[in-house]
């Protein structure tokens, strides 16, 4: 058995790497934030964005505003200010812009005010992907929009943009010392995406899977052999699979284990869930099938309390920069309330551990908790 900690700590010559699920910084968290944009929104029980914040507080209490940038982060700042990652990277799952061009007849539509951009900042992110389902619910100039401003702000942003070419392009970062992290971002019609979002040769829009064959693995291994250096770690960030349930379709684990044995990637980053699902290391490389929700408005919407959506991780993924192999995966949970992210009981760690060694264990993979907080994956 290889246990997460077999190869030893040496900081020289691993990258570690911060992953987590979606943010959805628009809509309720948008109308706290300092600059809260026009709160018209065009859902079935919905017309103001406000009435997110008001199911929230009406759960669990007042929520002060305007809240300051780095408000919604709340402890999880400290948890990346001690794990000290050396590339941060994230599922956005909203659109930063003023466009009205709302997407017609799609149900929800996730936009954040640009001048509420500071908040991804606070948090010292590097690499945003976008290839998902929201991130053009506001229409091609939402996208345009978007994209324009990330990387204004220096942002990397992968999975998306004014053609196919672009939408296809990875995000890279430059880790001083150590090598570079590749981020492709990948969408799959199974998370809700409109195939008609697919990017074109002259048609803005996402890196859409238009399947998960052979014929798709070698498209990707392509554009990884482009773009690759010798010491690179390729992430392969990929939104696909329904909001809820734990089980895990044949396709997406074949998929996974071909990308890696086909296209040489390094972490299989998964979302689309809006909890966590199972964790399996495959060839000593980490397979994250769903980190579910990081961020959002959700507080307080009943149904499917099952599932627990409340309750966050952060992963942080150390990588041996030699090699491609993993050498740690430790969890932290955060609990998302008061649309911010704070510590957790020690009940709710006890309930992810139940949960997670239930998925994980059908992967090959176990968790245990190192420190009363932090969870170590071993396989």
């Amino acid at each position: 058995m290889t246990s997460a900690n077999s190869n030893g700590k040496n900081p020289a010559r691993s990258i570690t790497l911060f992953l987590c699920g979606d943010v959805m910084t628009g809509r309720g968290i948008d109308q706290v934030l300092p600059h809260p944009g026009n709160p018209r929104i065009h859902e079935p029980f919905a017309r103001n964005a406000r009435q997110y914040v008001d199911i929230a507080e009406e759960a669990n209490g007042p929520i002060p505003g305007p809240v300051g940038f780095l408000y919604i982060w709340g402890d999880a700042l400290a948890e990346l200010k001690r794990m000290s990652p050396d590339a941060r990277i994230i599922n956005l799952e909203t659109t930063i812009t003023t466009s009205d061009d709302y997407w017609p007849g799609k149900g929800i539509h996730y936009r954040m005010h640009p001048e509420n951009l500071p908040c991804i900042i606070a948090a010292g992110i590097d690499c945003c992907a976008v290839a998902n389902n929201h991130i053009l619910d506001w229409g091609y100039k939402g996208l345009a929009e978007t994209t324009k401003i990330l990387h204004e702000a220096g942002l990397h942003v992968a999975g998306a943009g004014h053609d196919r070419q672009e939408a296809q392009t990875p995000g890279l970062m430059e880790i001083s010392g150590k090598g570079r992290v590749v981020v492709f971002a990948l969408g799959s019609e199974s998370s809700g995406i409109p195939y008609k979002w697919a990017a074109g040769p002259d048609k803005s829009g996402i890196n859409m899977l238009p399947d998960l064959t052979d014929k798709t693995v070698e498209r990707i291994a392509e554009d990884i052999s482009l773009a690759r250096r010798p010491g690179d770690i390729i992430v392969a960030s990929i939104h696909w699979g329904g909001n809820w349930g734990y089980e895990i379709p044949d396709e997406h684990i074949n998929f996974a284990h071909e990308l890696i044995d086909k296209a040489d990637v390094d972490v299989i980053h998964g979302h689309s869930s809006h909890h966590f699902l199972g964790i399996e290391i495959y060839k000593n490389k980490p397979v994250i099938y769903g980190c579910g929700d990081f961020l959002n408005d959700y507080e307080g919407i009943g149904g499917n309390e099952e599932y627990r959506s409340d309750l966050a991780l952060m992963y942080f993924v150390r990588m041996d920069a030699a090699t491609g192999k993993l050498m740690d995966l430790e969890m932290v949970p955060m609990q998302i309330r008061h649309f911010r992210l704070n510590c957790v009981s020690s009940d709710d760690i006890k309930w992810i551990l139940d949960r997670l060694n239930r998925e994980c264990n059908k992967l090959g993979s176990r968790a245990d908790i190192s420190d009363g907080k932090t969870i170590t994956v071993s396989w």
